[in-house]
Formats: structure tokens, C-alpha cells, sequence
């Protein structure tokens, strides 16, 4: 990936260079032929286009917004209550990531979102365990788990 980036900027200088114009908006036509070029060639690379990738961790940033967002409505409802009925629970999360810098953005994430907390990772990196403010049902929550960060971190990694 970082091969197809600093690709994309050659191209985009050299185009600066050829077309005798130093403006940002020549470097940005450059930019875009560059990124046409490497898509048109991207089967000769053995990582898949950058572009993906950009993406990729793109929707995995607004989706923590957006979890984060609706996390902290959760607590402040609970919080707000006038009898403070919490369930608080630790489940275990088993992991499809493998990675160690995959396990330490899924556990800075959920420690990050509101009413959760990671608590202990196991020794061999598959399970991690979560303490959660309010858990009604952990099947769910792993669930849950899985289907937005575990999923969005394995389109960034792979």
C-alpha cells in the first residue's frame, strides 16, 4: 500500500514537472492520472489498490462516531433514570483477528465507546474479555461486536 501511495505522488510530481506548473491544482490533475495509472496496473501489485484501503478506514472511522454517538445516549439514559436498574455483565469475545495491531485497535475501540471496557485479552490472542455497563443479552452483544468493528477492521487489513 505504501508503495502505491508514494507511486501516486511520483506520478503526480512528474506531471508538475512536465507540464512546467507548480500550482496545487496541476499537482491534483497530476494526482488523479497517477491514481487512474495505478488502477489501470493494479493487478501487477501484490497488495490490492490503496484506494480500497483509504476507504476502508474511512467507514471505520465514522462507524466509531457513530457507535460512540449512540453509546453515550445509551449511558445518559441510564445515568438520567431515576432508580438506577443496570445489569452489568463480562462476556468473552472470541476474534477472528489475528494481527496484533488488529486485537489493539478492536480493544481501543470498544474500550473508547462508552459502557464498555476491555478488561483482559487471553495469552494466545483469540478471546478478549469485556465488561459492559449494560448487558441484557451477550450473544447479542458479541454479535454486535463483530458486525460492525471486527468486520470493519478486517476490511482494513486485509
Amino acid at each position: 500500500m505504501a508503495f502505491q501511495i508514494l507511486l501516486n505522488l511520483f506520478l503526480a510530481f512528474v506531471w508538475m514537472f512536465l507540464k512546467v506548473s507548480y500550482d496545487p491544482v496541476t499537482f491534483l490533475v497530476g494526482f488523479f492520472f497517477g491514481l487512474l495509472t495505478i488502477f489501470m496496473f493494479r493487478r501487477f501489485f501484490h497488495s490490492r489498490f490503496y484506494l480500497l484501503r483509504v476507504v476502508a478506514v474511512l467507514n471505520l472511522f465514522f462507524l466509531f462516531i457513530k457507535e460512540l454517538i449512540l453509546a453515550n445516549i445509551s449511558v445518559l439514559k441510564v445515568i438520567l433514570r431515576p432508580k438506577l436498574n443496570v445489569t452489568p455483565g463480562i462476556f468473552a469475545l472470541p476474534t477472528e483477528l489475528t494481527e496484533e495491531w488488529e486485537i489493539t485497535v478492536l480493544a481501543n475501540l470498544i474500550t473508547l465507546t462508552p459502557g464498555t471496557l476491555v478488561v483482559d485479552v487471553s495469552m494466545d490472542n483469540k478471546i478478549l474479555y469485556i465488561h459492559a455497563m449494560e448487558l441484557e443479552d451477550a450473544e447479542q452483544a458479541i454479535l454486535s461486536i463483530k458486525n460492525t468493528f471486527e468486520k470493519a477492521i478486517m476490511e482494513v487489513s486485509r
